[in-house]
């Protein structure tokens, strides 16, 4: 075995460059499944981030199935997802450029919507009254918000929509019985988010194709319900945390019955629309991932004797599972391998990776494995993370040195972090950093119980966790305690700078369209989130001072290491004014900061130019100012 070369940490030259990351990596997103056609879309960078829409058949293989000019994405809840659907060789989508709903069948594409201010989706096919079933957020000048809405759109191109239900604040999943004869529906209102409080509601459907009077079957305030999906039974299976963990439920009309009661989640955040986790392959069986202290694993359940048989896969990570009788897809991800696009064959033992996030291959000896971690923080409470050493087959950190480390705060901030291959973590233990992802208090996939310790302390105790992570890992030897590191991405980049400010343990940090003033955001923000800050700070009336002692903005006199700044200039979720006012406070104070505004992105950078760029700027201002010197990176102008 060739002898490595001890050299200073950051300054190796690294087998992944940003270009690779920007030019290669593909966006991989929703899945579907149509008789033996499988569709998914993939965001490409390299095409301005166009997201296409892509499927696969055995006889035909891989092709894109609309031409070059559409980009399939929904903007609902600006989150989006849910943007198409398929169904007996129909395809419905929303095209991003004037944000209206097609259909195509064959080479034929009609426009269902006019350009009428609103955004659709979560499409389903009513075939038999031809029609698409979906969600319209509308925006009109004469409302405080956007309204959201049950409809039916017309097949025909006549534009004709009927509203089928409105009245609360949000809606998703709408999903029609096999027999076409009820409709279920999940529904949440303010200041409800979608994992604390969501009520899946059924109704019958008229003659005339209206909705008669529907029940509520399962969810209450303290309930959160997730993907429901009618089966060849005529039973209603849906996900539900009533028991203080997301489970599988079936309703059969009167009573809602656990399927395999289980301390782990088989649900998600649903921060967009279309995600699922489970599906039916036949009559008797389904499939369905889980996860368990961040690891999540992918298993088959006999609906009848109740059997549960975990498979022998590769991965870490699972999800946006899609299946029937002839195929499965999904989406996942291992410790050596990007998110793939998996077909899984029907004897459930083999797979095929159609696509692959990052088809750049990397040599296996330069991959650094996430390591499960746990900590304690607060009053002795466990936090969970994943550690990543640095690795790189002809480099080693020398003997004297101990390398530095990079916290990564996770956005959400009811996200989390898994233990797959993620390209931006090897970019930097490539190089010689080391890596703490961390799964805070407040991250999902840990049960209700550990989701909700973040409500009214945000910006406590993530903040907490995030340097208890580092302290955990500096007394273990692992890091350089003078080199610490944080970096998030919107509420990622809010506990970013809430560290940086109000304590003193990290030498620099990166906010990617962080939060610096709660106050401001809460007065121009989207609707989706709009009473996020009601449980995660506190009702707003009454707590003016709270919002402004918990916003770094206020307190920016008190942050004196380097910082760097990256915003979208058309970010509507944490507008561009937000860092501006972080960068201006930081100026007069004299810190060394750094502002990169990046023209026509949104809310995550979809452009292989400013993906490539944000990373390189990153690198080099950590060189700049922490007294290593990169292989390779451009300079900066601060």
């Amino acid at each position: 075995m060739p002898t490595r070369i001890k050299q200073p940490c950051g300054s190796w030259p690294s087998p992944l460059s940003a270009a690779d990351i920007a030019s290669s990596s593909l966006r991989l997103g929703q899945t579907a499944v149509d008789g033996d056609v499988v569709y998914w879309l993939e965001g490409r960078p390299a095409e301005a981030g166009r997201s296409v829409l892509m499927s696969f058949e055995r006889e035909h293989g891989i092709s894109e199935v609309l031409p070059q000019q559409w980009n399939v994405r929904s903007r609902a809840h600006e989150y989006g997802g849910g943007a198409f659907a398929v169904d007996q060789g129909y395809v419905c989508f929303v095209h991003d450029g004037d944000r209206r709903l097609y259909l195509t069948h064959g080479n034929q594409i009609t426009p269902l919507t006019n350009q009428d201010n609103a955004a659709y989706a979560d499409m389903v096919f009513d075939l038999d009254r031809h029609r698409i079933i979906c969600v319209r957020e509308r925006y009109g000048e004469h409302t405080a918000e956007a309204v959201s809405e049950l409809i039916a759109v017309s097949m025909d191109g006549s534009g004709d929509i009927v509203v089928l239900h409105g009245g609360h604040d949000f809606y998703s999943n709408p999903r029609l019985s096999r027999d076409g004869s009820r409709l279920c529906w999940l529904q949440w209102d303010h200041p409800y988010m979608p994992w604390d409080s969501t009520e899946l509601s059924v109704a019958s459907i008229s003659h005339e194709g209206l909705l008669e009077t529907g029940q509520c079957v399962a969810g209450s305030n303290s309930e959160s319900v997730f993907q429901p999906q009618w089966h060849s039974d005529g039973k209603l299976y849906f996900v539900s945390d009533r028991s203080g963990w997301w489970n599988l439920y079936c309703w059969n009309g009167e009573h809602c019955t656990a399927l395999y009661p289980l301390e782990a989640e088989f649900g998600l955040p649903q921060w967009v629309f279309g995600m699922s986790t489970y599906a039916f392959i036949n009559d008797d069986c389904l499939l369905c991932t889980y996860c368990i202290k961040g690891i999540w694993k992918l298993a088959t359940l006999q609906l009848h004797s109740g059997k549960f048989e975990v498979l022998d896969l590769p991965y870490t990570s699972f999800n946006d599972i899609a299946a029937n009788v002839s195929a499965a897809i999904m989406l996942a991800s291992g410790p050596m391998c990007s998110s793939e696009v998996v077909y899984l064959e029907n004897n459930m033992s083999s797979t095929k990776a159609l696509r692959r996030s990052l088809p750049v291959d990397m040599d296996k000896a330069n991959i650094s494995v996430a390591q499960a971690i746990e900590f304690i923080a607060g009053s002795n409470e466990t936090v969970h993370g994943f550690y990543y050493p640095p690795c790189n087959k002809d480099y080693a950190v020398p003997d004297d040195e101990r390398p530095p480390l990079i916290v990564k705060s996770h956005g959400g901030p009811t996200g989390a972090t898994v233990a797959s291959f993620d390209p931006k973590i090897q970019y930097w233990t490539s190089r010689g950093f080391a890596v703490l992802d961390v799964n805070y208090r407040g991250s999902t996939g840990f049960g209700r119980v550990y989701h909700e310790k973040l409500n009214g302390h945000w910006g406590i105790v993530d903040v907490e966790d995030c340097i208890a992570g580092a302290r955990y890992l500096v007394d273990q030897g692992l890091v350089d305690g003078n080199r610490l590191i944080i970096t998030g991405s919107s509420a990622g980049g809010f506990t970013t700078l809430c560290a940086l400010t109000f304590h003193n343990v990290f030498a620099a940090g990166a906010s990617y369209y962080g939060i610096g003033d709660l106050e401001a955001l809460l007065n121009d923000t989207h609707k989706f989130e709009s009473h996020y800050f009601d449980t995660l700070i506190a009702p707003y009336q009454g707590n003016e001072a709270l919002y402004r002692q918990r916003s770094p903005l206020y307190s920016a006199d008190q942050l004196s290491c380097p910082v760097i700044f990256m915003q979208g200039s058309e970010d509507k979720v944490v507008p561009p004014q937000q860092a501006q006012a972080m960068v201006s406070a930081l100026e007069k104070k004299g810190v060394a900061v750094s502002y990169m505004l990046f023209e026509g992105e949104q809310h995550g950078f979809r452009r292989a130019e400013t993906i490539q760029k944000a990373l390189e700027a990153e690198l080099s201002f950590y060189g700049k100012h922490l007294g290593f010197e990169p292989n390779s990176y451009m300079e900066l102008k601060d």
